[in-house]
């Protein structure tokens, strides 16, 4: 006799709590669902991923910093167990099930009394697949509804979107002994794609960028990826949270660089997922040499950037005729009077376009008084916007003398993009 089928059901869990056990990857791939739905979601580990403790500093969510205890679920309506002991998260499933509160379970899907479909989204259109045990023809039968609903040709249905070569590499006796000692063993190197997931709306990155996401055996991920596109992947994906959140825990650009070439010479597919576009102050760049220095074939798909996404996603234009016909972008991360900043902030203050600048809350002060320094009005039109094309969104209009005082006065936060310039205002009717 077979074993019964699963009830599918959409849970409504607007403002009722939902308990995540566990601050790892696979709680770093599920929890942004939970806050898209709405959730309050109490994390409970004793340490935290870089992503999600951005999103606790951000205040999406209540994190207790200590091991699960029973009394953590009174009053929850759904719990995961994001852990991979299973001693751990037997407790946490006995805990549920003497509240009758339904369980989803890592690491054991037999154990579970709920299981995670493989989802996708379009607009308002959410569809839950389960495989009836089986991840992979979950995650199949996904693609293919997925490609479906975007009225395209997709590689499950029709032919693939052409990938194109790779990038160009060195010759292979200079591509460094680690590939040779892979061919040498008869195993074919694996290969590395540098995919740019846009501003932060999921339905942002391009076809071939989620096309080859749902190909990947690892991704790499950065903080600003979102977080939704990590809850399509497959379930045997390994997920390395790269997060470098602005002035907090990070992890070196060398051992990034490590990570995507020994997964590659280990015969993996690797996505290096990014936000925006990799080459946007991506370090893009970086990882493409350390990858052809070690002889992996490399394609690099670009993304939708914030510098031009997130302006236009609050109503500014970065140009417009008879207003703009210049912009130019610049990042802020280092401040006007560091003897390390490569930007020429005397010739950008007598510029008449536009001016994005990325990364520039922390010196915006000194980056406006610079630029007024050098002769840019003080009443200049100013954008500030910050988590562009996202749920979080939020902007604020100022002038140039005013807006670093005007930021801290209602508190916004990285990531956020900066818009000086006449096309500030220019949509507003």
């Amino acid at each position: 006799m077979s074993a019964p089928s699963p009830y599918p059901l959409g849970l409504r869990l607007a403002g009722r709590r939902v308990v995540v056990v566990g601050g790892g990857a696979v709680a770093t791939r599920r929890v942004p669902a939970l806050l898209d739905a709405g959730a309050d979601v109490l994390l409970v580990s004793p340490e935290l991923t870089p992503a999600l403790r951005a999103h606790v500093d951000a205040g999406r969510l209540h994190w207790e910093p200590r091991r699960f205890a029973p009394d953590d679920l009174d009053g929850a309506w759904l719990v995961q167990a994001a852990v991979n002991d299973p001693a751990a998260a037997a407790s946490v499933s006995a805990a549920a099930a003497e509240r009758r509160i339904f369980c989803v379970r890592a690491d054991d899907r037999a154990a579970a009394t709920a299981w995670t479909p493989a989802v996708t989204r379009h607009g308002p259109v959410t569809v839950a697949v389960l495989g009836g045990g089986d991840p992979r023809r979950a995650m199949t039968v996904r693609n293919a509804i997925r490609d479906l609903l975007g009225a395209r040709k997709g590689p499950l249905l029709t032919d693939s979107v052409a990938e194109g070569p790779p990038v160009n590499l060195p010759p292979a006796e200079e591509r460094g002994p680690a590939a040779g000692r892979e061919r040498a063993a008869g195993r074919a190197p694996g290969r590395v794609a540098l995919v740019g997931a846009g501003p932060g709306d999921p339905e942002l990155i391009t076809v071939k960028g989620w096309r080859l996401l749902t190909e990947a055996d690892v991704v790499v991920a950065d903080r600003l990826v979102p977080g939704l596109l990590l809850d399509e992947l497959r379930p045997d994906v390994e997920l390395v949270d790269a997060s470098k959140i602005p002035y907090g825990p990070s992890r070196a650009q060398e051992e990034i660089n490590r990570i995507l070439v020994d997964r590659a010479l280990a015969g993996a597919f690797v996505v290096r997922l990014k936000g925006g576009d990799p080459y946007v102050f991506g370090r893009g760049g970086e990882e493409l040499l350390a990858c052809a220095a070690a002889g992996v074939p490399v394609t690099v798909v670009p993304g939708v950037t914030s510098s031009i996404a997130a302006p236009a996603a609050a109503g500014v234009p970065v140009t417009h005729r008879a207003v703009a016909h210049e912009f130019t972008v610049v990042s802020g991360h280092v401040a006007p009077d560091s003897p390390a900043s490569l930007v020429r902030w005397d010739a950008l203050a007598g510029l008449r376009g536009t001016l994005v600048i990325l990364m520039g809350l922390k010196n915006l002060a000194a980056i406006t008084e610079t630029l007024t320094a050098y002769g840019r009005p003080a009443d200049t039109p100013v954008a500030v916007v910050q988590e562009g094309t996202t749920g979080d969104q939020r902007s604020l209009r100022s002038t140039l003398g005013a807006v670093a005082a005007d930021v801290v006065a209602v508190g916004l936060r990285p990531p956020a993009v900066v818009v000086v310039g006449d096309v500030v205002g220019v949509l507003d009717s």
